[in-house]
C-alpha cells in the first residue's frame, strides 16, 4: 500500500523539498558548483531551519544507497522522483552529488548570503501565505468573482483566520522593504501566483503597500450598543 503521510515524511520529507526546489529548473549540479536550484534551497534553509540540511543529507543518501526495488514499486512504497531531465541512469549518482554539497555546506559553514529569491520555489517557501493570497484571490478569475481588487481583499481578510492576515501583512512588508525596481516587482508577484494587473494607476509595489495598509487597518466591530436603562 502506499506510504501514510507521516511514513513519508519520515523518509522522504526534506528529500522531497529539495527535490521540489528543482521544478521548472535544470538539474545541472556537478562536483565543483551546486545549480541555481540547490544554491536557493540552501540558502533558504539555512535562513529558516538550519537543522534540516543534515536531514536531506541523510535522507538524498539513503535514498541514493538503496533506490526502490521492485516489489516497492509494485506496492507503491516509495518516493517517486519527479522528471528533472535527467537519464535514469544518472538519477543516483546525481542525488550523491547533492548530498555532497548539502554536507560541505553543513562542514564548512559555507552559507549563501541573503538575497532575492531567485527560483519559483524560493519565492514561495519564503512568502507562502503571499502566494496563497496572490494565488488564491487575484488568479485570471478575479474578475468574474469581485468587483474590484479592493473587494478581493477584503473578502481574504474576512475568510481568513487573523493570525494569517497578520503573517501576510508581515510578508507584504518583507517584500516591500527589498525595495526592489517596479519591474522585479511585477516579477514577484506573478512567480507567487498573481494573474491580474494592479488597479490603475498603481504600480505593483504600491499596491502591494496599499494592501498590507487595508489589511493592517483595525477591523470594524458591529454589535449591539452600551445598554441603557433609562426609557
Amino acid at each position: 500500500m502506499p506510504l501514510s503521510p507521516l511514513e513519508h515524511d519520515r523518509r522522504y520529507g526534506e528529500l522531497d523539498q529539495v527535490i521540489r526546489a528543482y521544478v521548472g529548473l535544470p538539474a545541472d549540479d556537478t562536483p565543483d558548483k551546486p545549480s541555481l536550484a540547490l544554491t536557493a534551497y540552501l540558502r533558504h534553509t539555512w535562513h529558516t531551519r538550519p537543522w534540516a540540511l543534515a536531514v536531506a543529507e541523510r535522507q538524498l543518501r539513503e535514498y541514493a544507497d538503496h533506490p526502490p526495488g521492485r516489489l516497492r514499486l509494485r506496492l507503491g512504497e516509495f518516493y517517486a522522483i519527479p522528471d528533472v531531465g535527467l537519464p535514469e541512469g544518472e538519477i543516483q549518482q546525481w542525488l550523491y552529488c547533492l548530498a555532497d554539497h548539502l554536507k560541505h555546506s553543513v562542514e564548512r559553514g559555507e552559507v549563501p548570503p541573503p538575497a532575492v529569491p531567485a527560483t519559483h520555489w524560493e519565492w514561495h517557501a519564503r512568502f507562502p501565505e503571499l502566494g496563497q493570497f496572490l494565488g488564491g484571490w487575484f488568479c485570471q478569475d478575479m474578475p468574474d468573482e469581485f468587483d474590484d481588487h479592493d473587494a478581493a481583499v477584503d473578502d481574504y481578510r474576512t475568510t481568513t483566520d487573523r493570525h494569517l492576515v497578520a503573517r501576510l501583512v508581515g510578508e507584504l512588508r518583507e517584500l516591500l522593504a527589498l525595495t526592489l525596481n517596479e519591474s522585479d516587482y511585477a516579477v514577484a508577484v506573478a512567480e507567487l501566483g498573481m494573474e491580474v494587473d494592479p488597479p490603475a494607476p498603481y504600480a505593483p509595489s504600491g499596491w502591494l503597500a496599499l494592501a498590507a495598509d487595508r489589511l493592517s487597518a483595525p477591523r470594524a466591530e458591529y454589535g449591539p450598543g452600551p445598554r441603557s436603562d433609562t426609557p
